[in-house]
């Protein structure tokens, strides 16, 4: 029997634990004995590895985050620690890794199977989307589809109340959520981190809609662009005159009930990161995009910054 570890690193998203259970069903499917490692390459340096079975997955596939916990990890930047963590995981026969993270995570994995051989494969799981070389990472069509929700029930009240609602997403420097979330809401207003912006350039035409019956405006703004939310919401006031409130939705993003999108994506990211790892594929990112599942290599995924799709771009 071989033995294969899984673990999460950086933020949680919808779609981890979907993905966590499907680890283990399909790792037991292959004949593999499956591990969790606990609060990511934390877990690892701490020893905190257990061998888990399909009691441990149970019915978890409907909830949001982690259920074997997440982190970022200073300490394993660090080679003495990682050297620690390769014996933790020799004690246990573990010479495969699953992980659920970010470029920064397998950045990480990279040097630690340059060091020590461990066999890896990452799985593309932030909601901000800004891995390059995947359209898509798990745990961004929850979070998507929870913006939408927030967004629609903030139009109620913006519309009743004669208002501008200001919608701060998350994404740091990646627009992505910002963006999709204002083409599919319809927003009167979008601004993200990669495109320059100038808001007097919208004051005639968003006054002209008010002599025209509008009565309300949705504007999505990135948590990433140069300005403060409160700044725009205060220009609604001073130069559109109109009464506006800011909503930052902050960390309701990262949680709630995986969609069947990310369910289903969590089962596939998996099933390939396995079958990679069985057929020597011994240091890659399972990526997605138009064409399908591809798998890249850390280089290919680190070298350069994600970049939005022009296609989308040019929506607004």
């Amino acid at each position: 029997m071989k033995n294969i570890a899984i673990l999460c690193s950086g933020g949680d998203v919808s779609g981890m634990n979907p993905a966590i259970k499907h680890f283990v069903e399909y790792s037991l499917k292959r004949g593999l004995t499956p591990y969790f490692v606990y609060d990511g390459y934390e877990g690892l340096i701490d020893n905190n590895i257990t061998k888990a079975s399909y009691k441990d997955v149970s019915g978890i596939i409907n909830r949001g985050g982690t259920q074997i916990g997440s982190a970022r990890s200073k300490r394993f930047m660090q080679p003495e620690f990682r050297k620690i963590a390769k014996e933790n995981l020799d004690a246990l026969n573990i010479h495969m890794l699953v992980v659920l993270g970010g470029d920064g995570s397998f950045r990480g994995l990279d040097i630690f199977y340059k060091e020590h051989g461990v066999q890896f494969c990452g799985v593309p799981s932030t909601i901000d989307n800004d891995i390059n070389g995947t359209h898509y990472c798990l745990g961004v069509d929850t979070a998507l589809n929870i913006i939408k929700t927030s967004i629609d029930a903030i139009r109620d009240t913006a519309s009743s109340f004669k208002r501008a609602f200001v919608i701060e997403t998350m994404g740091r420097d990646c627009g992505y959520l910002a963006l999709i979330s204002a083409i599919t809401s319809g927003a009167e207003l979008c601004l993200i981190p990669e495109i320059a912006y100038d808001l007097q350039s919208y004051e005639e035409n968003f006054k002209e809609q008010i002599k025209n019956g509008r009565r309300y405006f949705i504007a999505i703004v990135s948590e990433g662009i140069k300005q403060d939310s409160q700044e725009i919401a205060d220009w609604f006031e001073e130069n559109i005159g109109i009464e506006s409130r800011v909503s930052v939705l902050g960390h309701i993003q990262r949680g709630g009930n995986p969609t069947i999108y990310d369910r289903l994506m969590a089962y596939k990211f998996v099933t390939y990161a396995i079958n990679g790892l069985l057929e020597g594929k011994d240091e890659s990112v399972i990526c997605y995009s138009k064409s399908g599942f591809e798998y890249k290599s850390i280089e290919e995924v680190t070298a350069h910054k994600y970049k939005l799709d022009l296609e989308l771009v040019n929506f607004l």
